[in-house]
């Protein structure tokens, strides 16, 4: 069994609401709902809003002057917020590795709406740890955040397991040595999940 259990936020925890909610916007706009996502994407790592070295007034800012696109900041974030649902099964496998001994982790490439969704509909309580790129000031595209993540767990790369949607993140993951496993439904997790540990059993009998 892994020692250490990292899972992602969006996408894995819960909805995808970054990406949904971008695509929403675009497509409200009369944009491009894939090239805005991918503008938008682009930007919330270059000001430096996803590492906390920017507000997220500076973020909406630079999408407004780069793609045109309207909207006050609350009417944009909460188009991004209300999508974020969270996945009750992914939870209980979650609170199943932790009761056989694993130390569970969230790493997340997420800003200040981490807190406030956690504030909204509590679910650090089910993580050990929880490490997001705005406070660690450092994402997922660098894979050294990996090693730091693991050594603050006080874990080997190679004992811990990684679980991500996005597939750039897991290889960078795996190249630092952790095993991964690229999350695309919950049922496939799930019997992914079993090469693992024996969650699945407790959690899907």
């Amino acid at each position: 069994m892994c020692k250490a259990v990292l899972f992602d936020f969006g996408g894995v925890v819960a909805e995808e609401g970054f990406r949904d909610g971008l695509r929403a916007i675009g497509k409200k706009n009369g944009l491009n709902p894939d090239r805005f996502f991918a503008a938008a994407d682009e930007l919330i790592f270059d000001t430096g809003y996803l590492t906390g070295q920017a507000d997220e007034a500076a973020y909406w800012n630079a999408l407004r002057a780069r793609t045109g696109v309207a909207g006050s900041d609350e009417e944009l974030r909460s188009e991004i917020l209300k999508r974020f649902v969270l996945r009750p099964a992914v939870i209980e496998v979650v609170d199943c590795l932790r009761r056989q001994g694993a130390t569970v982790a969230m790493l997340s490439d997420q800003t200040n709406w981490l807190e406030e969704l956690d504030r909204e509909s509590p679910f650090f309580r089910h993580f050990d740890r929880v490490f997001n790129s705005y406070n660690l000031h450092k994402s997922k595209r660098d894979p050294s955040v990996f090693r730091d993540v693991c050594r603050m767990l006080g874990v080997e790369c190679t004992h811990s397991l990684f679980i991500d949607d996005n597939a750039g993140h897991i290889r960078r993951a795996a190249a630092e040595g952790l095993q991964t496993i690229h999350f695309t439904t919950v049922s496939d997790f799930e019997k992914q999940l079993a090469r693992f540990t024996q969650t699945r059993k407790e959690v899907s009998p």
